[in-house]
């Protein structure tokens, strides 16, 4: 099946992965100045969120990505991903070395990470509200665990829509199982920037510091403000981050 997205703009392609707590809308506030300096912008939602069904059975979110690429002609793309979004672009670039431009992990996730005492703990209360039907409570568990304090309300209002929004069509899904493959990080030679926010998880800040060490072109700036989700809490903080890497890496035409 091919994902929802959207396409704007016309140049080198960036390509914008949500994070498990919310969809492509996240990045509506960095949209419009990434397609203005140049780019051909692809946002996409994976299988369970924003407009794309949880449909299919098992499946493989990087593999989406990929035949979305495909199928509208990108051969190689710079990417952007959060949290998860983060670790589905560490996948592609390590399967798929030569598609991958240039990248940056914004609080990004590792797979292989061994959750500590902290994450555990909201895992395993977002399962048991859920488990409950406490969906409302679990939407409210994730903001605010995921939202740092400079979070204004309409950020915490569009968290709790699409991750409300999740919940529901992941509940109402007969299966839905996202599929890790095994990869290797060695593999990757796009360039990175590694983002991570002071008052994140430590998991988070600690995956991001690792990850210059784990990559062969990759450095690590920690966000003192930031939680989990700075793209929503100081907006335009992160657009110039993402501009002054993006000319840096993959000037625009």
């Amino acid at each position: 099946m091919t994902i929802s997205h959207d396409v704007a703009g016309s140049g080198p392609a960036l390509v914008l992965l949500h994070s498990g707590v919310c969809d492509r809308r996240m990045w509506d506030a960095q949209a419009p100045a990434l397609i203005d300096a140049g780019y051909r912008l692809v946002r996409c939602d994976f299988r369970g969120f924003g407009q794309t069904a949880a449909a299919g059975g098992p499946h493989s979110d990087a593999e989406d990505v990929l035949e979305l690429l495909d199928a509208l002609g990108i051969g190689q793309a710079a990417l952007v991903g959060a949290s998860y979004g983060g670790q589905v672009t560490l996948e592609i670039a390590a399967r798929w070395p030569g598609r991958v431009s240039a990248m940056v992990l914004v609080c990004s996730a590792l797979p292989g990470h061994e959750p500590g005492p902290a994450l555990e703990a909201v895992g395993e209360r977002e399962d048991a509200l859920l488990e409950a039907g406490d969906i409302a409570g679990a939407v409210e568990l994730m903001a605010d665990t995921w939202l740092g304090p400079d979070a204004d309300e309409a950020a915490r209002e569009a968290v709790h829509l699409m991750q409300r929004h999740a919940f529901e069509v992941q509940l109402a899904a007969e299966e839905f199982e996202p599929i890790e493959a095994e990869f290797d990080l060695g593999t990757i030679e796009a360039p990175c920037l590694a983002l991570s926010g002071g008052h994140d998880l430590a998991d988070f800040r600690r995956i991001a510091a690792r990850l210059p060490d784990l990559l062969s072109d990759a450095r690590h700036l920690e966000l003192p403000w930031a939680g989990h989700l700075p793209s929503l809490e100081r907006p335009s903080v992160v657009t110039d981050l993402l501009l002054g890497f993006l000319r840096e890496r993959l000037p625009a035409h």
